[in-house]
């Protein structure tokens, strides 16, 4: 798929302690159970859509749901995943960067296995894009928390977010998306060239998260393809929480089974993966993509407050200027998106 034919407001908020353009299925775009030629995780590749796999706990929290302004869900969201990011980040001196990143995606891989109990029994094609989507969601969740651990929170979600913003801004051919993409530069060379020193490496990590954001909307405009409702996005997170426990054990041992640890850990899992994305998932079922992929652009903002809030990380300036250009430059490129388009 061409980067340039996916947009920021086609995607749903991954897995990870940012994002929003973010996401975690795809667009709008008919899937491929509706497709003859490709079936379904669970289907029978004949053109009928496999059984919903939804649970009756998702049908009632979608009631719930219903009660609240979509606009709202869509900021208690980026919130969440905010909070969820401090919370990690305050665990770090106890279980490691990579043991929080381990217990993370455990758990967020328990509750959604729980939540779609989706069948295993899928064709190989359809197998190697849920692979290849956890090995990339657990990298992201990686870089990020090595980041985290080195930089604000802030800068480091500001930095991720030129990922999904190269993906909505490539092969464009405007002149307005060439400015939004010089206002997005202008913001990373205000973060690197103000005062205050940043650490290189963490910038480089966060960089990194975001290049792996970046593949995880390709990735997932094919997981929304070959597999049904949110089982893909179980299978692909169970994918990324084996990898990430992989590094955690070797990192941080014995330390992960502390029961506060454990704890902690499963009160970031939920509150970084789990509740936004229920949120964003029932918001886009009631606002048009565009405007969510906007509100999306107040990530960054939002996690430079609450790492002022929470973890008292004061910024320069220069610094929330450059948060500053970073939103603007994600909303302006959203914004422009033709919804034909």
């Amino acid at each position: 798929m061409r980067a340039a034919a996916v947009k920021p407001c086609d995607v749903r908020r991954p897995i990870i302690d940012t994002p929003r353009v973010a996401t975690s299925s795809t667009s709008n775009t008919p899937s491929a159970p509706d497709s003859p030629s490709a079936p379904s995780a669970g289907g029978t590749g004949t053109g009928t859509p496999a059984p919903s796999s939804r649970s009756p706990l998702t049908a009632s929290a979608g009631r719930v749901f219903d009660a609240v302004p979509p606009t709202a869900l869509v900021l208690l969201g980026i919130v969440s995943v905010q909070v969820g990011a401090a919370l990690a980040k305050n665990l770090f001196s106890a279980a490691g960067s990579f043991g929080t990143v381990a217990l993370r995606l455990f758990f967020a891989a328990a509750v959604l296995m729980l939540l779609w109990r989706p069948s295993p029994r899928m064709n190989r094609r359809a197998w190697t894009v849920v692979l290849g989507y956890g090995a990339v969601l657990g990298l992201m969740n990686l870089c990020f928390y090595l980041a985290l651990a080195r930089i604000p929170l802030g800068i480091a979600v500001t930095i991720e977010f030129l990922g999904p913003l190269g993906v909505a801004l490539a092969g464009a051919r405007r002149w307005l998306d060439a400015f939004w993409a010089v206002l997005a530069g202008g913001g990373v060379v205000l973060l690197m060239e103000g005062r205050g020193e940043l650490d290189l490496v963490g910038c480089l990590f966060a960089l990194a998260a975001g290049v792996c954001w970046g593949l995880y909307i390709l990735l997932g405009a094919a997981l929304g393809r070959h597999t049904a409702e949110g089982g893909g996005l179980a299978l692909g997170m169970a994918v990324a929480a084996l990898l990430a426990v992989l590094f955690g054990v070797a990192d941080s041992g014995t330390a992960l089974l502390q029961p506060w640890v454990l704890a902690a850990g499963l009160g970031v899992a939920l509150l970084s993966s789990v509740i936004p994305y229920s949120l964003d998932l029932e918001a886009l079922r009631r606002m048009p993509p565009r405007v969510f992929g906007i509100l999306m652009s107040l990530e960054p903002a939002v996690a430079a407050l609450i790492g002022l809030v929470v973890l008292r990380e004061s910024l320069y300036w220069s610094q929330w200027a450059a948060v500053l250009c970073v939103v603007v430059a994600s909303a302006g490129a959203t914004r422009a998106v033709r919804p034909d388009a």
